[in-house]
């Protein structure tokens, strides 16, 4: 691993729609540092854009007095990034499933199904006292 690589790194960001491209740049050049691949930035952005947004318009529904709380950090060959929000807070569980057949035509529903496809681990669990917070973790490929 590169010996540039920064400490872990914690931003408290506006919940605007600013915020997603903020947000993926700042895990781009995180990611960067760390060794990984333009592909793979490519695709942990994806990630991390539909995770910021949901933070930002499901999460905190736009509300300027809630903030959307991102902390990257790397250990070894991962990268590992938290979302948070301010919101209400959901369970994974009550996400219907994109792919089946009831749900095929609906708009929403495939930001999880899409996060998890570019990271290597992906959770969602209360964040205290608050609302929602997802782990993102994302390791270099073995070489």
């Amino acid at each position: 691993m590169p010996s540039d690589v920064p400490p872990a790194r914690n931003y408290t960001l506006d919940s605007t729609l600013e915020t997603i491209d903020q947000a993926e740049a700042l895990v781009a050049e995180a990611a960067r540092a760390v060794g990984f691949t333009d592909d793979d930035i490519d695709g942990l952005g994806m990630a991390i854009r539909e995770c910021v947004g949901n933070a930002v318009v499901h999460g905190n529904q736009y509300n300027a007095n809630k903030k959307v709380h991102l902390d990257i950090s790397s250990e070894g060959d991962a990268l590992t990034v938290v979302i948070g929000d301010e919101g209400t807070g959901f369970a994974l569980t009550d996400v219907p499933d994109p792919l089946a057949d009831e749900n095929l035509l609906k708009q929403s529903g495939r930001g999880i199904l899409l996060i998890r496809a570019f990271v290597d681990e992906f959770e969602i669990r209360k964040r205290e006292p608050v609302g929602t917070e997802a782990r993102l973790v994302k390791r270099l490929p073995p070489t």
